[in-house]
């Protein structure tokens, strides 16, 4: 194996020793290592030695190593690789893993690849392809074992030596009925703590979740999330075990929805590939769109203030205090936003919560805007009362910058959780209710908001 210190330190010595065509060293340092290490070896090498070292592995390591390779690398190596080599990796893979790799590709690319698999192979990706894109359906792999209510516990266990070997998992075993019908699900120390004569429906409560191949991928990782399960069946629409999903490939969806969730909170399109590896025109271009959009908004901002041109004229301090305002109030709706987006996706929030949501930012919105406006009155009286500032009226500018920052950051706090609420009713994804976007709305409004407290509590004096 690789003594060197780091992972860079290793591809350095493995780039070396294929510059050198040292072929059989390292075919040798490279047999033992585990598939993910391998995997993450090989990433960021150049392509062609990216191509030697995945020749030189052994079929089986080999085989197993480009499932955790990144799909850009996957597709590299195909490419690379002759009809021969691609048909043996390919039918090596497992079915989920295959599914997420066809997907990705051009259909003529597909197409060909599917033509390279055995038939049964291929009806398999045929049939996991023909489900609708982010459905259970194209995670869920066919590999698992299924045992009859009549059989003992001794013909199950002989069942699962003959077939078990294929399984994506032992750890759960699944009951069925006459045609396939899923009935029971049962843990695999269940048949070892009893005796081997025990029929399997003596264990069988009855008692199961299953997830349907049409459901959102999302549905299958709130599921394991709330069950702590390490893999579910999958049923078609009328019951029938059709393949099984792993926490594995739930926790690749996790990834990716928080990814998406993220960047979407952030203002920008969500990305397909990691930062580094995206190019600037695409990046550009993911983020302009928001920006544009986020722009158009803060033009409002600017009419808002025309509307309000006169009493700005007339009592010029009062502009001094608008970033404050219109910050606060951002700020505010996007701590809300962010929250709530959060624990909608956890599922800890519904759409029935929503009356539940509002009186919680209700309080807090009032709480927080207190806070805030006690900052900004002391502010100006300490401004006031050390540098004369603010005039002989400051004591009400005082009272409009306290009201108003109650009145902005409640508004924020009520906007920025129930826009994602809003937006997951009408079937928008609740991450496009973003920081910058929560921020735009809350600034148009603050400055109605600021500008009627003032008008209300300075006129018959500065205005």
């Amino acid at each position: 194996m690789f003594q060197a210190p780091d992972l860079q330190g290793q591809r350095d010595e493995l780039l070396q020793l294929v510059e050198a065509r040292r072929f059989e060293e390292l075919r040798t340092r490279l047999r033992d290592r585990e598939p993910p290490d391998l995997a993450e070896l090989m990433d960021d090498l150049p392509h062609e030695a990216e191509a030697v070292v995945f020749r030189i592995l052994p079929r089986e390591l080999a085989a197993d190593t480009f499932e955790y390779l990144r799909l850009d690398a996957q597709e590299r190596l195909l490419r690379a690789m002759g009809d021969r080599d691609v048909a043996v990796i390919l039918n090596d893979m497992s079915p989920d893993d295959r599914t997420a790799l066809l997907e990705e590709l051009p259909g003529k690319v597909t197409k060909r690849l599917l033509n390279l698999l055995s038939p049964d192979e291929r009806g398999v990706a045929t049939r996991l392809l023909g489900y609708p894109e982010d459905s259970v359906g194209r995670l869920m792999t066919p590999d698992y074992v299924a045992v009859k209510p009549h059989w003992t516990v001794a013909d199950a266990l002989k069942h699962i030596r003959q077939f078990g070997s294929d399984s994506e998992t032992l750890n759960i075993l699944y009951v069925t009925a006459k045609g396939g019908k899923l009935i029971d699900d049962l843990r695999m120390r269940e048949l070892l703590l009893v005796e081997p004569e025990t029929r399997i429906e003596e264990l069988m409560d009855h008692q199961f979740v299953a997830l349907e191949a049409t459901q959102d991928q999302e549905e299958a990782v709130t599921a394991f999330r709330r069950l702590d399960r390490t893999a579910l069946p999958v049923t078609d629409s009328g019951g029938i075990l059709v393949g099984i999903v792993t926490v594995d490939d739930v926790l690749d969806v996790a990834e990716e929805e928080a990814t998406e969730d993220f960047h979407k909170l952030g203002g920008v399109e969500a990305f397909d590939e990691p930062y580094l590896r995206i190019a600037i025109p695409t990046l550009v271009r993911k983020r302009a769109v928001w920006l544009v959009m986020l722009f158009i908004g803060e033009m409002l901002t600017a009419t808002a203030m025309g509307f309000f041109q006169n009493e700005i004229a007339k009592a010029v301090v009062l502009s001094l205090f608008i970033p404050l305002i219109i910050s606060s109030g951002g700020n505010s709706g996007s701590q809300a936003a962010t929250l709530v987006t959060r624990a909608m996706a956890l599922g800890e929030v519904t759409l029935r919560d929503w009356w539940r949501v509002m009186r919680r930012e209700l309080i807090a919105g009032l709480s927080l805007g207190a806070i805030l406006g006690a900052v900004g009155f002391a502010r100006i009286t300490v401004w006031a009362l050390a540098f004369d500032m603010y005039g002989p009226h400051w004591p009400l500018i005082a009272l409009t910058i306290f009201f108003s920052l109650i009145g902005v950051v409640l508004w924020g706090s009520l906007t920025g959780s129930l826009l994602p609420i809003l937006l997951k009713r009408i079937g928008a994804d609740p991450a496009a209710s973003s920081a910058p976007f929560v921020a735009t709305i809350v600034d148009v409004t603050g400055i109605v908001i600021f500008f009627t407290v003032a008008a209300s509590i300075l006129s018959g004096t500065l205005l």
